[in-house]
């Protein structure tokens, strides 16, 4: 079983990124920062906020959809936005997606806030909303079940630095999962989690049995050239003692956005 995670970065690098999901054959793919435009006709829209302009892929859910024909996508939207096409405002959808191979069987899955709530009309305050989308599925080639949860955690303007927003959010992330993992089996979590590695969110999920691999394997780095600013964690993959890790590894070829793949490989 191959699970990958990455912040897409709203397909900023869309060729590379695409060519890369296209290349690792991964089961699960859990991707953070997607974007979808039903009404655009442009492949670029604009993202604006005072003294801000990013170029955003219009529909990137679709784009990786149709790289991966072979896995079933679900696209969980945080809020719903303006983008811009030169002066036309377009509603735009964005967050987190999760794609899973078609062989596998979905046995439960939940989708829930883990911090703030759904805006229609706007992106909202920073710190914006933020979810999680956790899933149980059955592994066909061992029989065996597995839990995989995906957050793209929430940021502050201050920094990655813990605040009471973040604590509530392990909180809130730990009942989503126990909304569908029973305890007693395999259980995976990862995403852009934008913390620290000394940050509570750890000693919460530790509640679950869960061990982060990127800062105990040594890496000190989730960051790509791309990302220019200091304090360079922000993406983590964490498992139960039961998960037969094969491989992990945080990426630094190719560089697909400003944020490393995270690759895990199980038995």
């Amino acid at each position: 079983m191959r699970i990958v995670s990455l912040n897409a970065w709203a397909g900023k690098l869309h060729a590379p990124v695409l060519q890369y999901l296209a290349e690792i054959d991964a089961d699960i793919v859990c991707l953070q920062e997607l974007s979808r435009t039903p009404t655009a006709r442009s492949a670029w829209l604009i993202y604006r906020e005072p003294g801000v302009e990013l170029p955003q892929r219009a529909n990137f859910f679709d784009e990786v959809a149709a790289v991966l024909p072979g896995h079933d996508g679900v696209f969980c939207p945080t809020a719903s936005g303006p983008l811009y096409d030169g002066e036309a405002v377009l509603p735009s959808q964005f967050g987190l997606a999760t794609f899973v191979r078609k062989t596998i069987p979905v046995m439960a899955q939940t989708v829930d806030f883990v911090h703030g709530h759904y805006t229609p009309d706007g992106w909202g305050e920073h710190p914006r909303a933020r979810n999680a989308h956790c899933l149980r599925i059955l592994d066909p080639a061992t029989g065996a079940p597995l839990t995989i949860a995906q957050m793209h955690g929430l940021r502050e303007t201050s920094g990655k630095a813990d605040t009471p927003a973040r604590h509530v959010q392990a909180d809130a992330l730990v009942d989503l999962i126990e909304r569908v993992w029973p305890g007693d089996e395999r259980l995976v979590v990862c995403g852009d989690f934008n913390v620290l590695p000394e940050s509570v969110t750890f000693p919460v999920l530790a509640r679950l049995g869960l061990r982060d691999l990127v800062t105990t394997n040594g890496f000190t780095d989730t960051r790509t050239s791309h990302y220019e600013k200091p304090g360079r964690y922000a993406d983590y993959m964490l498992v139960t003692p039961d998960v037969a890790v094969k491989a992990f590894d945080v990426v630094v070829q190719p560089e697909v956005s400003d944020h490393r793949a995270l690759l895990l490989d199980i038995d």
